[in-house]
């Protein structure tokens, strides 16, 4: 008997010391927190977690040795508001994709989406919202983690949940029933509705507080205080988070008492309604690019003076953070492709955001917002999610461009290296 158990312990032992070690030397690493980057620190990789990270490292004889020369090594990026059911609307409309393509070729387009956000360095996301697909992201998001095809670790809202006629598409004949970009929901029901996403799997919920009630209206609230804090109330209940989209003042307002914890969009903010966030403690995902670019596909070429709708944004960023509000690293990605996650990070460094803080937002502090305690950050303990980029992006945000090798949960994903040895 007592072999018996020694055999069995050996069992156990045996995969933890066959597991592969990395030992990364970049020029430099930014760890996620420190503004400043640490230059002669190495990294070593054990398995799926980070096992020690700073100077004067050496290599274990089991050690694979990954040279870096020139590359800042730093936390696998982490999108704040992705939709990998989309793709850019210039190439079709969000009404066109929502009504006539297929769930199957939408899947297929998302399973190509994931693959491109994970090599571009972004090795989670969070997937705000299918737009009309269903819980199709709770099957991708099981084919990643099951390894069927690459892409980064996924939060999901799934369906969406929006107030009765108060979404999309519209213009049909009254009375007949069109395929929705997400799910709609009112009074006592939505509480209900909030439970059954999470039950089908939704990692968080995403609210609707305000949109366009009619074609050509400006945004309006939709949700009442009260369903608003009814909903939030059930999702925090079962431990999750709750994202709303707003974007007007009142709608905003709404969200921020109800207890939301991040906005997304925040277009008609203003220094009150800022203030108001920071006091809750509400993140703000800013959305920059996705006003970027669909000015873009309307026409305007990027020159100054920027259209009204794109200085309105830009102003309620600079507000916020003046509010001290915290900052979501979060583009809208979908409505421009997938793998141009870096754009939103540009585009926040262009408005004044310094390019180290942007990095922190897209590690650290999103991994904060998100209450993801095991990763955003260089330190031992934490998952061996991992980028390693040419030049230093701290001094210059679109050197995150230049991805040279990415690693999720220790298994290097992209290589661009030549290693040691």
């Amino acid at each position: 008997m007592r072999l018996i158990l020694i055999l069995a312990s050996l069992l156990f032992v045996l995969p933890a010391q066959a597991q592969e070690a990395l030992l990364l030397r970049p020029d430099r690493v930014f760890d996620g927190v420190d503004p400043q980057p640490h230059t002669g620190w190495s990294v070593l990789v054990r398995g799926n977690r980070i096992e020690a990270a700073g100077p004067d490292i050496q290599a274990p004889a089991d050690a694979r040795v990954i040279d870096l020369p020139g590359q800042t090594l730093m936390p696998g990026m982490i999108e704040g508001h992705s939709h990998l059911f989309l793709h850019p609307y210039n190439e079709t409309s969000w009404d066109d994709q929502v009504l006539h393509e297929p769930l199957a070729l939408r899947t297929a387009r998302a399973v190509n989406h994931a693959r491109a956000t994970l090599m571009a360095g972004f090795t989670t996301v969070r997937d705000l919202g299918t737009e009309g697909a269903g819980y199709a992201d709770a099957g991708l998001r099981r084919a990643i983690n099951e390894g069927i095809v690459p892409g980064p670790r996924m939060l999901i809202a799934s369906r969406a949940i929006v107030a009765t006629g108060a979404y999309g598409p519209k213009g049909f004949e009254p009375g007949v029933e069109v395929p929705l970009g997400a799910e709609e929901a009112d009074g006592d029901d939505l509480v209900r509705v909030v439970r059954s996403q999470i039950g089908a799997g939704a990692d968080l919920v995403k609210l609707y507080a305000d949109y366009r009630w009619g074609p050509g209206e400006p945004s309006r609230p939709t949700f009442s205080q009260a369903e608003l804090t009814e909903a939030v109330e059930a999702a925090h209940s079962a431990g999750r988070q709750v994202a709303v989209h707003a974007g007007t003042i009142e709608g905003m307002r709404r969200a921020i008492l109800a207890g939301a914890d991040t906005l997304e969009h925040g277009d008609a903010g203003t220094p009150e309604i800022f203030r108001l966030m920071a006091e809750h403690g509400v993140a703000l995902c800013p959305t920059l690019a996705a006003t970027d670019q669909i000015t873009r596909y309307r026409g305007w070429s990027g020159s100054e003076p920027a259209p009204q709708n794109v200085l309105t944004k830009r102003a309620a960023f600079a507000a916020a953070r003046a509010a001290g509000v915290e900052i979501c690293m979060g583009g809208d990605v979908g409505v421009y492709a997938h793998g141009n996650n870096a754009l939103e990070m540009e585009l926040m460094a262009g408005q004044g955001m310094p390019a180290a803080e942007v990095l922190i937002a897209a590690t650290s502090g999103n991994a904060a917002i998100f209450d993801l305690a095991d990763r955003g950050a260089v330190r031992a303990g934490l998952l061996a999610d991992l980028v390693a980029v040419a030049g230093d992006p701290t001094a210059d945000i679109s050197a995150v461009r230049a991805v040279r090798l990415v690693i999720k949960d220790g298994q290097i994903a992209r290589d661009e290296t030549v290693p040691a040895r």
